[in-house]
C-alpha cells in the first residue's frame, strides 16, 4: 500500500465493523514509526477501530538537532513529533532509528515476533513502556489508542433501574433519572435493556427520532467508540439514548451488549440503564458494569415475593442493590419492611405520582416537573450520588 504521513479518518469507530457509526474527531493523534509495511498496515487499521487518525514516520534513520528522531520538529506536521504526540507505535523494525530519543511517557515498542531475545533490551533502549506482539496485544492496543483519542478519564455513573415485580414502574423512573441528570447538566445516556418494554424513545416522545437503535449494534465487535456512539444517537431532551426500533429483533449478542454500555461510559457523566427483569447473558454483561442498581417494588406482599425472585438473579453479578419503594396500597408494607424483607438498603419512596399517565401520553416525558414527586425522588438522589466522589454514599 502507498504510505503517507496521516491515514484517512476511517468511517467506522467499531473494532471489528460493526455498525458503521462515523468516527468522532480524536482528541489526540498517535504517531506511528515504523518501515515495515506488514506491520504498518496493521497498525493502521488498529487505529481505525479506535477511530483514531495517526501520524506516520518512514524515514528517521538520521536524529534532528534536537536529539529526537528525525521528522519530529517538521512544521508540516501540524506540530506532531516524538515528543508532541500524545502517544507513540515504535515498529520493532525502527527501534535502533529512535535509539536516543528524548524520554517520555506513551512509547509502546510493537512487533511480530514473539522468540526474539533481544525485544526488551531494545525496548529498555527507546524508554518504551510496553511491549506489544501481534495479533495477541490487539484488543490492549486498540484501548490504548483510543484512551488517547478520546481522552481517558473518570467513567460514568452507571445506575441501572429494575422492575421487582410487573408494572412496577422500572421504566418510568429510568427515564426520569436520565431527565433530571440531563437537566442538572450531566452528560447523560439512557440506555433501553428491555426489547420487550415498548421503547425507552416513545417514553420519551421521540420513537420518530433520526439515529441508531439497538440493531444497528447488534454485530458491534471489540471497542466501539464512545464520542460515535454518542453523536449516532436520538437526542431527547439534552440527552442521548439508545432504545430500540419498531422491528423483531429482541436479542443483542453479550459481547455488543459489553462494548456499547463500555463506550457510553467512557466520557464520564452518567449512565442510566432500564434492565428487564430477567437476567441472561446479555443483561449479566450490563449488569457487571454497574455502579449500582435500583430495584422498583410495589409496598404490597406479592410484589415483594416476585422482587425476592429477581433480586437474587441479580445480586450474582451486580455489585450493589437496592430498593425504590414504588408508592404504598392501603395496608401494605411500609418501604423499611420491604428493604428488610429482600434484605437490600432502602434507596427510598417514590409515591404514585397523580397525573403522570396523562401527561407521558401527551408527550411530556417522566421527571418533566421538577416540582413533582418523581422528580423530586430523583433530584435527591442524584444530589447524593454526584457528591465530589463521584459514588452513591451507603
Amino acid at each position: 500500500m502507498a504510505r503517507s504521513k496521516s491515514c484517512e479518518t476511517p468511517e467506522s469507530a467499531v473494532a471489528g465493523g460493526g455498525a458503521g457509526v462515523p468516527a468522532a474527531p480524536g482528541g489526540g493523534r498517535p504517531l506511528i514509526i515504523t518501515e515495515d509495511p506488514v506491520l504498518l498496515d496493521d497498525l493502521l487499521r488498529l487505529c481505525a477501530a479506535a477511530g483514531a487518525e495517526p501520524h506516520v514516520r518512514h524515514g528517521v534513520a538520521e536524529q534532528d538537532g534536537a536529539g529526537g528522531p528525525a521528522g519530529a520538529s517538521d512544521p508540516g506536521s501540524a506540530g506532531v513529533g516524538w515528543e508532541s504526540a500524545p502517544l507513540v507505535l515504535v515498529g520493532d523494525d525502527a527501534a535502533g532509528r529512535v535509539r536516543g530519543a528524548p524520554r517520555r511517557t506513551g512509547v509502546f515498542l510493537v512487533g511480530r515476533d514473539l522468540d526474539d531475545p533481544l525485544v526488551w533490551q531494545r525496548a529498555v533502549e527507546i524508554g518504551a513502556e510496553e511491549v506489544l506482539r501481534l495479533p495477541d496485544a490487539e484488543s490492549l492496543l486498540v484501548d490504548r489508542i483510543a484512551d488517547v483519542v478520546e481522552g481517558a478519564g473518570r467513567p460514568a455513573l452507571a445506575v441501572g433501574v429494575i422492575g421487582g415485580a410487573g408494572g412496577a414502574g422500572a421504566s418510568t423512573l429510568a427515564c426520569a433519572l436520565a431527565v433530571r441528570a440531563a437537566r442538572a447538566g450531566e452528560r447523560t445516556i439512557l440506555i433501553d435493556g428491555d426489547p420487550l418494554g415498548g421503547g425507552m424513545d416513545v417514553l420519551l416522545g421521540g420513537e420518530s427520532a433520526e439515529g441508531l437503535r439497538w440493531p444497528d449494534f447488534a454485530a458491534s465487535r471489540g471497542r466501539v467508540g464512545a464520542g460515535a456512539l454518542e453523536e449516532s444517537l436520538p437526542e431527547l431532551h439534552a440527552l442521548r439514548v439508545l432504545s430500540w426500533d419498531r422491528g423483531d429483533r429482541v436479542v443483542v449478542p453479550p459481547a455488543a451488549m459489553r462494548s456499547v454500555v463500555a463506550a457510553a461510559r467512557r466520557r464520564g457523566g452518567v449512565v442510566v440503564v432500564d434492565l428487564p427483569r430477567r437476567v441472561d447473558e446479555a443483561v449479566a454483561e450490563v449488569l457487571a458494569q454497574l455502579d449500582l442498581v435500583l430495584m422498583v417494588v410495589p409496598g404490597e406482599l406479592r410484589s415483594v415475593a416476585a422482587a425476592g425472585r429477581v433480586a437474587a438473579g441479580v445480586r450474582m453479578v451486580a455489585r450493589d442493590v437496592r430498593v425504590v419503594v414504588r408508592g404504598r396500597c392501603p395496608g401494605g408494607l411500609d418501604p423499611e419492611a420491604v428493604a428488610g424483607l429482600l434484605g437490600a438498603p432502602l434507596a427510598g419512596e417514590v409515591p404514585v405520582e397523580v397525573g403522570l399517565p396523562g401527561r407521558v401520553a401527551e408527550g411530556e416525558p417522566p421527571g418533566a416537573q421538577g416540582r413533582g414527586a418523581l422528580a423530586r425522588f430523583c433530584d435527591g438522589f442524584w444530589q447524593r450520588a454526584l457528591g465530589p466522589s463521584q459514588g452513591v454514599p451507603a
